[in-house]
């Protein structure tokens, strides 16, 4: 697949239907993802239904599978036929461009555009912090964004805080004034979940490169643009990743490395800038992104990481997010979390469901649920802490089981008896 913005064949709605159906056909030929994800739990039934004929496939229900996609990447390290494979196939990206091609002609909702634009909707949430978590926790509030917005009135939805992870780094930057003991660099790209719904990560990444000796700066930046994608707005999208390789770059070049505590965010910089924006820059950018623990282990590794922990974290549950298990990199946070004396690490792989804004909407509620349900019963214990790399699957886990686990980093700087500060 040519995933090419500027080619005038990738906009074209008549050559991405044949594509679509190209790499449907494929993938019914195959099915080793079978049980993946609904998307292809939807599609094999179809096919099934039309007696093995894709072509067969009215658009309404290839759209629907299109829809139920929600990007969770898992079938592209499995799948034998990706590049450089002749058959080019890329399942994902595939039903990004379809579902970017139908907007583009439909034009996006409002609930597009809200659930796109982080940093506009939590940085006035922010400001009114209280407003709007009481707003979100509202019967009657939500019942009317279930009719104007589509969001579940169930869904849980991410806390806002008024003290912003970058205000309160602001704040205290000039504590970082030491320099570094480890001669390591690096650059902590905090994303929009941390910055506004979850500064605690944030302020683990800081206490842990501080306690490690590494030079850090934390610049002013932008979203990375994967929550205006899910609603299929390239230009906005666009936007946020030319300003994010612009800065990214030059810290790169003065010798920083990019660190990343969500694992989508990570993915998005590693995978899809370099997709989105074909540049030396963005390639620059890819090959120095790091996901945290990624970064501390291979620290570990150079012998430098501080091993001197005060307490430990005893058994933990740990979840690996989908954009880390697609990135390849192995088990990095358990391998992390197993440093720590007397740390038990249990782990599961699997799909909590949540996927960006997918999980949100009305229509994806209870079927997102019922993807999570496997990983909910391995949580759902009383004698362990739970663990997960990705805040919004904390956020479903917490749905499925009434408690909220927390981010590796997060145990790791309580186990260096840090106190993170308010």
């Amino acid at each position: 697949m040519n995933f090419d913005l500027q080619s005038t064949e990738f906009w074209d709605p008549a050559a991405t239907h044949k594509e679509v159906q190209r790499v449907f056909d494929v993938c019914n030929g195959c099915r080793v993802c079978q049980t993946l994800c609904p998307s292809f739990i939807d599609l094999f039934r179809l096919v099934d239904d039309n007696f093995g004929n894709v072509d067969a496939l009215s658009e309404q229900q290839a759209n629907g599978v299109v829809d139920l996609c929600y990007q969770c990447k898992l079938c592209f390290p499995i799948c034998p036929y990706v590049p450089p494979h002749e058959w080019d196939i890329d399942f994902p990206r595939t039903m990004m461009r379809a579902n970017m091609v139908r907007k583009k002609q439909s034009g996006a909702t409002l609930a597009d555009k809200i659930f796109g634009n982080t940093d506009l909707v939590g940085g006035l949430a922010s400001r009114a912090a209280g407003l709007f978590n009481r707003a979100n926790q509202s019967p009657f509030v939500r019942s009317l964004m279930e009719k104007y917005l589509g969001i579940h009135r169930e869904r849980l939805l991410p806390t806002f805080h008024s003290e912003t992870f970058a205000r309160w780094f602001q704040k205290r930057s000039s504590k970082n004034a030491a320099k570094s003991s480890s001669g390591e660099k690096a650059l902590l790209f905090y994303t929009c979940t941390v910055n506004y719904n979850e500064p605690e990560i944030g302020k683990a990444a800081v206490s842990i490169f501080e306690k490690n000796g590494i030079d850090f700066i934390v610049p002013a930046q932008q979203c990375c643009g994967l929550p205006f994608l899910d609603g299929g707005l390239v230009e906005p999208a666009m936007k946020k990743i030319r300003a994010n390789v612009a800065m990214l770059s030059k810290a790169v070049r003065d010798g920083y490395k990019i660190v990343v505590p969500s694992a989508s965010c990570s993915y998005m910089l590693k995978n899809d800038y370099p997709c989105f924006l074909p540049s030396d820059d963005a390639k620059l950018v890819s090959e120095n992104t790091y996901d945290v623990s990624e970064y501390l282990v291979a620290l570990h590794k150079a012998g430098k990481l501080n091993l001197e922990f005060s307490g430990t974290v005893g058994k933990v549950r740990y979840h690996q997010p989908c954009h880390l298990k697609a990135q390849n990199i192995g088990f990095k946070a358990q391998e992390l979390l197993k440093l720590i004396p007397g740390a038990e690490i249990s782990r599961m792989q699997c799909c909590s469901g949540h996927d960006g804004s997918w999980s949100v909407k009305t229509e994806n509620f209870e079927t997102s649920m019922k993807v999570g349900k496997p990983l909910f019963k391995f949580m759902q214990v009383e004698d362990a802490c739970t663990a997960t790399d990705c805040p919004l699957s904390a956020i479903q886990i917490q749905q499925g089981t009434g408690k909220k686990p927390v981010h590796p980093i997060v145990l790791m700087a309580r186990a260096y008896g840090e106190t993170l500060e308010k």
